[in-house]
């Protein structure tokens, strides 16, 4: 199981500061999933042996509408192992779903955008993940937290109702707000989730390295059926 994490300066703690007390927390591997204006500089392969946990290079692409988006996703995509959209509206959310070169929408749930059937369809063609983002539920409280977890429900039902791919995420922006996988299980059993769900949503982070550098290696020649051919495949 993998956990997907910003990291300084888009966050408060190092890449390196994650992987060690990610692998402390019995964790496979950490996704650095910072802003495209906060990018880290690290060097994933030295922490990956130090710490003994894997370390995806990504970047979560934050833009304020699908054509500064779209600059994004071609400015980054072969340089990166996965790659995300910051969603949230309407047309940011239709963008990442049409689009097979983002691997995962994030932040999809929010007051001014929302996921429908229409949406997760298109993200099943194109193979884009789904995310369920744990954070609101760990750290809002009140009504805006009452808010979040209806959302998580929501698009439970439509995930599940389509079979559509996802990813799980505490979303930490600090190594002290990383969650355990036994915690975040029993997280997701509080609001309705099964363990089994929670899990899933943290393994598809591994699948989605392990693709993606199938598809960047050397060994692969055959551009324009990645995602088919791998997927078949494994």
């Amino acid at each position: 199981m993998y956990e997907a994490v910003h990291a300084h300066p888009d966050g408060e703690s190092t890449v390196a500061r994650y992987a060690k007390t990610a692998a402390d927390y019995g964790f496979e591997g950490v996704v650095v999933r910072n802003h495209t204006d906060s990018r880290a500089t690290y060097d994933a392969e030295r922490i990956s042996e130090e710490y003994g946990i894997d370390v995806v290079p990504g970047l979560e692409i934050r833009a304020a509408d699908p054509q500064e988006a779209g600059g994004s996703v071609g400015n980054y995509r072969g340089s990166q192992t996965i790659l995300a959209i910051h969603g949230g509206t309407n047309a940011l959310n239709r963008f990442a779903v049409e689009n097979e070169k983002i691997d995962v929408l994030a932040h999809p749930m929010t007051d001014s955008g929302d996921i429908n059937h229409v949406l997760v369809k298109a993200a099943v063609t194109n193979g884009v993940r789904l995310e369920f983002n744990l954070s609101g539920v760990l750290r809002k409280s009140g009504g805006q937290r009452v808010r979040v977890i209806q959302s998580l429900r929501k698009l439970e039902e439509i995930v599940d109702y389509y079979d559509a791919s996802y990813v799980v995420s505490a979303d930490p922006t600090s190594h002290l707000e990383l969650r355990g996988p036994r915690e975040l299980c029993a997280l997701g059993e509080q609001l309705g989730f099964s363990s089994e769900f929670i899990t899933e949503g943290m393994t598809e982070w591994k699948r989605l390295a392990e693709r993606n550098r199938y598809v960047q290696s050397e060994s692969f020649i055959e551009p324009g059926v990645e995602r088919g051919r791998y997927e078949e495949e494994s």
